[in-house]
């Protein structure tokens, strides 16, 4: 963009936000750090059609485009990026990213949605190749995916630094996401059940065996009403393989996927 180009060439810092609409506090909370650490704030919107290996789930995805443009001139978010598709993938053009994402392709959201971080992994470095940001704001709550972008950053040496925000919680303490636009109040209801059961889990870190926990936060989840459960791991924080215990890790993720009616919601808690 040759307006983004004058401005870094003036010196001034550009944060970016990229998300795929449907916006709440979450995506706030990016662009309001993004504002505070930087001169100009750039947000996409973009749904993109590459991470979704279920087409159902991407015609269903909730688009709320203004609705969302006046949040973000409430925000005071400076610059919105809002391409089609035929702007962020020309016809005949490979955008694939070659590297090897390890581990990471293999565990959690990798089993349950194949394509999905090859698709993310595209989109990502497309928009940072567009936008050239400084900074790159991305939420917690998809925490494998920011450690999948942090992945690509690093292995491609691309000139940004990544910062991870935390999750925004619901009064409930459900975690903030577009897709709790699709619950009903009666799945919505259930799905604070998520939160609880993560923050059980963290209580018992240093009482219980792991095995024991997961056992034990599945069976509880999937005893309530409307909820089953897809995963329930504790993991290492740095690269998400498994174990068995704090001392093993430098650093623990206790992630889950669950299914509040048929809508798919995810969760995590960092231990440091």
């Amino acid at each position: 963009m040759a307006y983004l180009s004058a401005l870094k060439s003036e010196g001034k810092t550009i944060g970016f936000a990229p998300t795929m609409g449907a916006l709440h506090k979450g995506h706030l909370s990016l662009i309001e750090k993004a504002i505070a650490e930087n001169d100009v704030c750039v947000t996409s919107i973009f749904v993109n059609p590459v991470q979704f290996n279920d087409k159902k789930d991407l015609d269903s995805y909730p688009r709320t485009f203004e609705r969302d443009l006046t949040m973000l001139i409430d925000a005071g978010n400076h610059i919105l990026f809002y391409p089609d598709e035929q702007e962020m993938y020309t016809a005949g053009t490979d955008y694939s990213v070659n590297i090897n994402f390890g581990y990471l392709l293999q565990t959690m959201e990798a089993v349950f949605r194949k394509g999905h971080f090859e698709g993310v992994a595209v989109v990502v470095k497309r928009l940072l190749d567009i936008v050239q940001p400084h900074h790159l704001y991305m939420g917690q709550k998809d925490y494998q995916q920011l450690l999948v972008v942090k992945k690509m950053i690093e292995t491609l040496q691309m000139d940004v630094q990544l910062k991870m925000c935390e999750t925004i919680r619901e009064a409930n303490g459900l975690a903030m996401s577009s897709r709790n636009l699709l619950l009903s109040a009666e799945e919505k209801e259930a799905a604070q059940k998520i939160s609880s059961v993560l923050f059980e889990a963290k209580n018992k870190i240093n009482q219980h065996p792991f095995h024991k926990i997961r056992e034990e936060s599945i069976a509880e989840l999937n005893n309530y009403p409307l909820l089953k459960t897809e995963y329930f791991e504790i993991v290492d924080a740095d690269g998400l393989q498994p174990v068995e215990k704090a001392s093993s890790a430098n650093g623990l993720a206790i992630c889950a996927a669950v299914r509040a009616g048929s809508i798919r919601l995810i969760d995590n808690i960092i231990i440091s």
